[in-house]
């Protein structure tokens, strides 16, 4: 590993013009960060994980091997994605231009859409994350899972299309295990077994109510 910036970069890895990473942030082999990427501090990027131009990734994020972050996503903090996780941005991908004389450009057009993954949110290995969607905070996304649509907060994911089952802690241990898992949108409230943190489901939203780890 060398430095770079505030953080290490293993030897193996290519970090183009502008990228920035903070405070003990470690970059592993063979990692490719394009043109003025922004990494946080402390964050882990793992061997063979591609991250576009001008994307922007938060503090204590962790993302495994293989991991492909296109243009247009923004990554808040300590969010965890696990290996072969794919990132998509467009809606009408073609190889040729619309007149067929050569290729379609790979820069950021009109139709390219943002995505979002809001604070704390985990993506199991091998999961797709389709274009233009927002992944709530401390959502989990199942492993192998393809995302078509919104992710409320705290909200467990699986399949292809991926749908609801449950509702997660901030933690990451499932709650409200009682409920009907085919109407994630039941309601109730629930203290965490792992960590005693207190969630409420309602409307088909959850929240925290009661965080005995909150900072005073």
């Amino acid at each position: 590993m060398k430095p770079h910036d505030q953080g290490q970069v293993h030897e193996t890895a290519l970090l183009e013009d502008g990228v920035r990473l903070g405070e003990g942030t470690r970059v592993w082999d063979n990692v490719h960060l394009r043109r003025n990427a922004r990494i946080g501090r402390s964050c882990i990027i793992g061997e063979k994980t591609y991250v576009a131009y001008d994307v922007k990734i938060g503090d204590y994020c962790k993302l495994n091997a293989c991991v492909y972050v296109c243009a247009e996503v923004t990554i808040e903090d300590f969010v965890m994605i696990a290996a072969h996780t794919v990132f998509t941005n467009d809606v009408f991908p073609r190889s040729g231009n619309v007149a067929l004389t050569g290729l379609e450009t790979s820069d950021v057009t009109g139709e390219t859409l943002h995505t979002n993954v809001r604070r704390g949110t985990t993506i199991g290995a091998n999961a797709t994350i389709g274009p233009g969607v927002e992944l709530g905070a401390f959502s989990m996304i199942g492993m192998a899972s393809v995302v078509t649509k919104d992710v409320p907060a705290h909200a467990l994911m699986i399949g292809n299309p991926a749908r609801q089952i449950g509702w997660v802690c901030t933690c990451g241990h499932r709650i409200l295990r009682a409920l009907d898992p085919s109407k994630p949108e039941s309601g109730g409230e629930e203290t965490c077994k792992h960590c005693s943190r207190v969630l409420r489901v309602a409307a088909g939203r959850a929240s925290v109510v009661r965080d005995p780890h909150a900072q005073p």
